[in-house]
């Protein structure tokens, strides 16, 4: 106690050097004063160990009410633990009594929900879902139910499965038509009659229509064939009753994709470049030449036979010219007019040959201006497989379209321009020769009246 005393002393002075100067004046008021603080803290620790107690038994209260309710947990779990175990036997009970009920019945769901993923496919790309949409949504539920062991399909969804199949093969087999939303060739969505053939082709108005699957969209092809075919495309669209000439499609569209993958009269022209180009100017120059000549000639023989049934010389043909110059030199000996008549009959040789060289020559340079073209459009070709190799062909393509379209173009203008200028040039020939003829009998009827 005495050691409990000192050390509250030292600490009192230690602590408040100067209160204790202030207050305690004298040994008896500081010990006063010690006094009292001890008697304060014997007190405030009598406090402590009552309320330490009282929590101890609160505490002591706490954990048997805990003790408890774990004793009625481990009892409850038991209980749910034998629950457990009888329900699961049960369950597999009554999963061999399912089995055993449905028996056959097991193989018809499991080729139902193959078929059912078999005409989810077919009814997603099929032309008929541009017509009838979202079929897929049931199937795909009917399909889900089937694969999960916890549900059954039910008699009116068999039935509905068996009536989508009629319906796919009852539309496949109609010409229909009806209105839809289509996406022009523009990017605009336009509200169209859409005639639906079968489930080949789907056309409008404007041509042949495309259907994604993907987002159920009807669109106007980029792309479309020849006009031949759009104009049947559009008499079908407009038509009401009877029958219309129809280009289909068997394959649902892959025909008609590749063709429409072929490059046009125009595009493959121009796949010959410049020197396709110039072949062609070539071709049109001859052609109209030779057409004109043809012409010619052809009405200059027509004027020749007419004089040849005619006696009296007509000046507007090379033949009654060449009569009036005998005519003129009808007192002149037999040279003199020799002489005179063949001067006659050069001076119609230019009208009757005129072109004739020039159309020769085009017959001759087209089909060389193709080898040209080849030659380019391989030095292209080889020029690709040095930068690119041989992986893509279509690097190549461009030259070898090339070499192939003018060689065709040279051939092509070089064929009908040889036949033409032989043509012409038999026309030609043909009335020198009369001219010469006559000529010749003029001179031999002028030399035996001479002799």
């Amino acid at each position: 106690m005495m050691k409990r005393v000192f050390t509250l002393m030292l600490l009192l002075l230690i602590a408040v050097p100067v209160l204790a100067q202030d207050e305690a004046q004298s040994l008896d008021a500081l010990l006063k004063q010690v006094q009292d603080g001890s008697s304060s803290d014997k007190a405030l620790h009598r406090q402590r160990e009552a309320d330490f107690r009282a929590a101890k038994d609160q505490q002591a209260t706490l954990l048997a009410d805990a003790k408890k309710q774990l004793r009625a947990a481990e009892k409850r779990s038991e209980q749910l633990e034998s629950t457990y175990n009888a329900n699961d036997l049960r369950i597999v009970e009554v999963t061999e009594q399912l089995d055993r009920r449905l028996g056959s019945m097991k193989e018809l769901f499991g080729v139902m929900q193959q078929v059912t993923g078999d005409t989810k496919g077919l009814l997603d790309n099929s032309l008929t879902s541009a017509q009838f949409p979202d079929r897929g949504a049931f199937l795909m539920r009917l399909n889900g139910k089937l694969a999960s062991d916890s549900a059954l399909p039910t008699i009116e969804e068999i039935e509905h499965l068996w009536l989508l199949l009629q319906q796919e093969m009852t539309e496949t087999g109609k010409i229909v038509k009806f209105p839809a939303k289509v996406i022009a060739a523009d990017g605009q969505e336009q509200q169209q009659d859409v005639v639906r053939i079968g489930g080949f082709n789907l056309v409008s108005a404007a041509g042949y229509l495309q259907y994604t699957p993907e987002t159920g969209n009807l669109s106007e092809l980029s792309r479309q064939p020849q006009g031949r075919f759009t104009k049947t495309a559009s008499a079908l669209a407009g038509a009401t009753s009877g029958s219309v000439v129809f280009g289909v499609d068997p394959t649902r569209g892959q025909i008609l994709a590749t063709y429409l993958d072929r490059p046009s009269l125009v595009e493959r022209i121009a796949q010959g470049g410049l020197v396709g180009y110039v072949i062609i100017g070539l071709g049109i120059i001859g052609l109209l030449l030779a057409l004109e000549r043809l012409i010619s000639l052809t009405l200059i023989g027509s004027k020749v036979s007419a004089q040849l049934k005619n006696k009296t010389p007509n000046g507007g043909n090379p033949l009654g010219r060449v009569l009036l110059v005998a005519e003129e030199q009808n007192s002149a000996d037999v040279e003199t007019l020799e002489l005179k008549l063949g001067e006659a009959i050069f001076r119609e040789m230019p009208k009757l040959t005129r072109s004739l060289l020039f159309i020769k020559i085009i017959s001759v340079v087209a089909p060389l201006l193709g080898l040209l073209g080849t030659v380019t459009g391989m030095i292209v070709t080889f020029q690709a497989i040095t930068l690119f190799g041989t992986g893509d062909p279509k690097l190549m393509a461009g030259g070898i379209s090339q070499a192939l379209v003018t060689t065709v173009l040279g051939l092509t203008v070089a064929i009908p321009v040889v036949l033409l200028h032989t043509l012409v040039s038999g026309r030609s020939k043909g009335i020198m020769h009369v001219l010469q003829e006559q000529s010749a009998g003029i001179v031999a009827t002028r030399s035996g009246q001479g002799s």
